[in-house]
């Protein structure tokens, strides 16, 4: 049974490869002029997750700017927790006295996203998202976190859903998929003292087995009548429309973190490549099982299966902007997917172990 294709897209390609510079955020019109403010409030140094709060505010703009999310919807990803939210106590302005002086920097219009998205219930939100519980105009009411009700017009629900989806395939691991069980769900039922072990973090760093699901429902709310033509489509899951499993979700990083540990025969590469291949079958829409695949296939000789392997696995990575195995980051699993994509396209690849690290970009990939 062939792989689901994935096709290159080559204009995301280029815009993907724009944002492979570290210095991308710098040139950007729009996010540019606030990034000094932003970095002044030391979040460069505040744990998030996987990283920094810096690392994590600049991994959801890098996704919406590659979804060419126009510009109040990428300071939105950029400050989006910045007065602080239900679910990160990081208050970098104080929505008390600063919301003006944030007006002024980055427009009305782009801070009322920011204070919308950081005082109205996220948990509601997603909650609701989840459910299909958008009304017939795109509308949503939600509590507020002081108490009060707001009810967020149609854009900005699309808006939320987008810069949702980004925050959450940015920061997401399995650390998180164990202290935050069942999301949105209130988890406040397991004791530290008892489940110290789901607590050490970064934990095995396996990428999720569930939260790729959720994304893929919060993308497939945005195909709502009142929502759709709103905000440019994010280009993940066929642009929104295809579905992914929670089964299949759970079964594809199963397979996938078994090949990852090892955790196969290794004196043959047949069951590590038959099990990424289903990998790939239960999800074609994250990058990483197909790169592994392609080198499993390079490996075999088999460098036209490799070719296309790595070409999709491209597909993904560019269409996301963020890595689903956080061990790296997402410019390295774009940088070693191209130099799979250049030696399957050579038809070569080092017949000693040594020689791997020495393998170099040459072609542009």
């Amino acid at each position: 049974m062939p792989l689901p294709p994935y096709p290159l897209d080559p204009g995301l390609f280029a815009r993907a490869q724009s944002l492979l510079d570290e210095a991308w955020l710098s040139k950007d019109v729009d996010l540019a002029p606030v990034l000094p403010t932003v970095l002044a409030r030391g979040v460069g140094q505040d744990w998030h997750k996987a990283g920094t709060f810096r690392h994590h505010l600049v991994g959801v703009a890098r996704s919406l700017a590659l979804w060419q999310q126009p510009r109040d919807v990428r300071l939105l990803g950029l400050l989006h927790s910045v007065y602080g939210n239900a679910f990160v106590d990081l208050v970098k302005f104080d929505a008390s006295t600063e919301r003006a002086g944030l007006q002024a920097l980055i427009g009305d219009e782009a801070e009322g996203l920011v204070y919308a998205f950081c005082t109205a219930s996220r948990r509601e939100f997603i909650e609701k998202a989840l459910a299909g519980q958008i009304g017939p105009d795109g509308t949503m009411p939600l509590a507020r976190n002081d108490g009060g009700r707001v009810t967020l017009p149609a854009r900005t629900v699309a808006a939320f859903l987008i810069v949702s989806m980004a925050d959450t395939i940015e920061q997401w691991s399995s650390w998180q998929d164990d202290v935050y069980s069942r999301f949105p769900a209130p988890n406040d039922h397991r004791p530290q003292a008892v489940h110290w072990a789901a607590s050490l973090w970064p934990g095995p760093m396996r990428p999720s087995g569930r939260m790729l699901h959720q994304i893929n429902r919060l993308g497939l709310a945005l195909q709502h009548p009142a929502l759709k033509d709103l905000l440019p489509m994010p280009p993940v899951f066929a642009h929104c429309t295809q579905p992914l499993s929670a089964a299949a979700d759970a079964a594809s990083a199963a397979l996938y973190w078994s090949v990852v540990q090892q955790d196969v025969p290794l004196v043959d590469v047949d069951v590590a490549t038959g099990m990424l291949e289903q990998a790939v079958r239960h999800n074609p829409w994250v990058g990483e099982p197909r790169m592994v695949l392609a080198q499993l296939y390079l490996s075999a000789g088999r460098a036209e299966d490799a070719a296309q392997a790595a070409d999709s696995a491209l597909a993904a990575f560019c269409a996301w902007g963020n890595s689903w195995d956080k061990r790296v980051a997402w410019e390295a699993w774009v940088a070693w997917t191209r130099i799979l994509r250049q030696s399957a396209r050579q038809g070569t690849w080092p017949a000693r172990l040594d020689k791997l690290n020495n393998l170099a970009l040459r072609d542009g990939g």
